[in-house]
């Protein structure tokens, strides 16, 4: 049986929709990956590795949030500012002392007044990503590298002191060591 998904109207809605979602499924997908690898392996690098990829799932989840489709980067266009400049007397205009001195009158007239609302109103429209996710991110990166650094030197001084990696090998190793002591 062909399934067309253009001629099924349910299952044209059900692929368009899984496709809008696919980076959550990726993050649930890596998610579980990275809490099996955790569970799972008794090794501890591995562990380590199961936690680095759980931790990039949370930083997948926390940018895609951040995503708005159409959104720009929260800066203000430059030709926006370059008008703003102009719009606001700061440019090559007259000013009020130099008006004074040569006996002319100051005008404020409406012009400049609705091209600042122009310029206003055309800034607000314009639809912006929150950086605020990304940012965190960014720290949280930071933090993800300062941990796993640590935790692959404390594993570095357990293979020195225990011979081995493996978690099992350590707790065996640890038990015959208090079992002998009172």
């Amino acid at each position: 049986m062909n399934i067309n998904l253009t001629s099924d109207p349910n299952i044209g809605i059900f692929a368009w929709q899984f496709q809008g979602l696919l980076n959550y499924w990726v993050v649930v997908f890596l998610m579980m990956i990275g809490f099996y690898i955790v569970i799972a392996r008794g090794n501890l690098i591995k562990t380590i590795l199961g936690l680095n990829i759980f931790q990039t799932s949370v930083f997948l989840l926390y940018i895609t949030m951040g995503k708005i489709n159409g959104g720009t980067a929260p800066i203000i266009p430059p030709h926006l500012v370059a008008s703003h400049g102009n719009a606001a007397g700061h440019g090559d205009v007259t000013t009020h002392g130099d008006a004074a001195i040569h006996g002319e009158g100051v005008s404020h007239g409406n012009s400049a007044i609705d091209e600042h609302t122009e310029l206003a109103t055309e800034a607000a429209t314009m639809i912006y990503s929150n950086p605020l996710p990304s940012v965190l991110m960014l720290t949280a990166i930071v933090v993800g590298i300062a941990t796993t650094a640590t935790a692959l030197a404390l594993i570095v001084r357990i293979r020195e002191d225990y011979g081995t990696i493996e978690e099992d090998e350590i707790l065996q190793i640890d038990q015959a060591g208090t079992d002998g002591n009172p």
